[in-house]
């Protein structure tokens, strides 16, 4: 009998070891929080069961207020989505048609022969309204959709091409199309997604919310935004930043960005994509596919509201967003159905956090976060390093009296600190290193760039 027991126990321990969370998962976030300053939230789920979930650092930097599995995030451009299935909920209820024009709802803007279709595929050659206010709105004055859609029908700018003919990623499109769903419903983008979306999800802690500047709102378990400050040597929020002041006189502008959730709430709202629980089956399967070809050189498309991507982890459907103080990101591998959920306050870079943990998923390899140390190197034995290289992109490694640096064709640089005669990490305290294999003669065999954990090797060129 007692052996039977043992054989039972044994049997429930190893089921239940593929669903506990990878001890790996734990061990590579808890370093990017000690030696790289990630502070955010955290889920991964395996079809829609969570697998790991776990909050790291401050909701409020000021007050040292921590964050929970429940603190709820601006999300940036992963609103879009949101904005997109409010479209096409609207076009199933026979509201509004793909085909329709924009100026069939604003005829007073100039732009002409743009459908919602193009606005919601990043086709609409819109002009970028963030980019015209800063210049010419009053910044003491804030700034809601309607002002945003007077100032286009004022300024009347230019459009950045004609409708169609090119893929350019728009803040302005989606903003539009809120107020488009304003029109068609009735009702403020704020409540059709309310009564629409979040509550028949169970979407308890979500909500639009960009109003803490406007009208002085607030969320008793908000995660306030933060960028760090090299002159204070310390987390401000971006409302006293001068070069982030857009925060404040933007405030009121939805449908680019202000869904605010949490994870938990987020992984709900991806199950109901996976099970067309908001729209029937071939509606949400259109919202979900490749519509237009985002990024030629990596086979990037983008769908309505969503990338889409594939890798050689599997086909993933995604959608960044960041605004100051907030990177966030929320990706399903569709093949294995695992679900990644990060959502930073205080800047740190989801993306590449996420692809890291996806790699770690799949049992692959990954160098893990320490503290990198600089040692002295001289200018001779810097000169070798230095030349054109090729990897996802093309860069430079130039020299600059004794100091290496890493320049982009964009012309932006930073500097390559030694840590060992063949490895370099980056000054800006990301997690970016360039390592040099070596053979027996200090000859340059190979180099290699090492990104939040993930090697790939690079070519010199010239």
């Amino acid at each position: 009998m007692k052996n039977i027991f043992l054989l039972l126990l044994l049997f429930y321990i190893s089921c239940n070891e593929d669903h506990k969370p990878s001890g790996q998962t734990d061990e590579y976030l808890s370093g990017q929080a000690k030696y790289f300053r990630f502070n955010g939230n955290v889920l991964v789920a395996e079809k829609g069961k969570i697998i790991y979930q776990k909050s790291f650092g401050f909701a409020d930097f000021d007050t040292e207020r921590m964050l929970n599995d429940s603190s709820v995030f601006e999300l940036a451009s992963v609103s879009k989505q949101f904005t997109a299935m409010a479209i096409l909920m609207l076009m199933e209820k026979g509201k509004l048609k793909l085909t329709d024009s924009l100026r069939q709802y604003f005829p007073e803007l100039p732009y002409s022969n743009i459908t919602i279709r193009q606005m919601l595929t990043h086709t609409s050659g819109l002009p970028d309204y963030e980019a015209a206010m800063n210049k010419k709105w009053d910044h003491r004055k804030i700034a809601f959709n309607r002002d945003m859609i007077a100032f286009l029908a004022t300024e009347k700018l230019p459009a950045n091409f004609l409708p169609g003919t090119k893929w350019e990623y728009s803040n302005t499109a989606f903003a539009l199309l809120a107020s488009i769903v304003e029109k068609q419903s009735g009702q403020t983008f704020q409540h059709f997604l309310a009564e629409n979306i979040f509550t028949p999800l169970g979407m308890a802690h979500s909500r639009i919310y960009n109003t803490r500047r406007s009208l002085k709102d607030t969320i008793v378990n908000y995660a306030y935004g933060y960028g760090y400050s090299d002159s204070l040597k310390k987390y401000i929020l971006p409302d006293t930043d001068p070069d982030a002041n857009f925060v404040i006189y933007l405030d009121g502008i939805q449908g680019d960005g202000v869904v605010n959730s949490t994870t938990g709430d987020l992984l709900k709202w991806d199950r109901a994509l996976k099970n067309h629980r908001l729209l029937n089956e071939a509606v949400q399967a259109e919202m979900l596919k490749g519509q237009e070809l985002a990024d030629t050189a990596n086979k990037i498309y983008y769908g309505y509201g969503v990338f889409i991507t594939k890798k050689d982890t599997g086909t993933t459907i995604s959608h960044s967003g960041g605004w100051p103080g907030y990177t966030t990101f929320l990706t399903r591998n569709i093949d294995e159905d695992r679900t990644i959920i990060i959502l930073s306050n205080n800047n740190s870079n989801s993306p590449a956090l996420a692809s890291t943990l996806e790699t770690i998923l799949v049992q692959k390899s990954v160098v893990m976060p320490y503290e990198h140390t600089r040692i002295a190197m001289d200018s001779v034995a810097i000169d070798k390093f230095t030349g054109s290289y090729q990897g996802e992109s093309k860069m430079k490694l130039e020299r600059k009296g004794e100091k290496l640096f890493w320049v982009m064709t964009n012309g932006q640089s930073v500097e390559l600190i030694p840590e060992s005669v063949n490895k370099f990490f980056y000054s800006d305290g990301t997690d970016r290193q360039v390592e040099f294999e070596m053979d027996e003669k200090s000859t340059i065999k190979k180099t290699w760039f090492i990104g939040y954990g993930i090697k790939r090797e690079i070519k010199k060129i010239e």
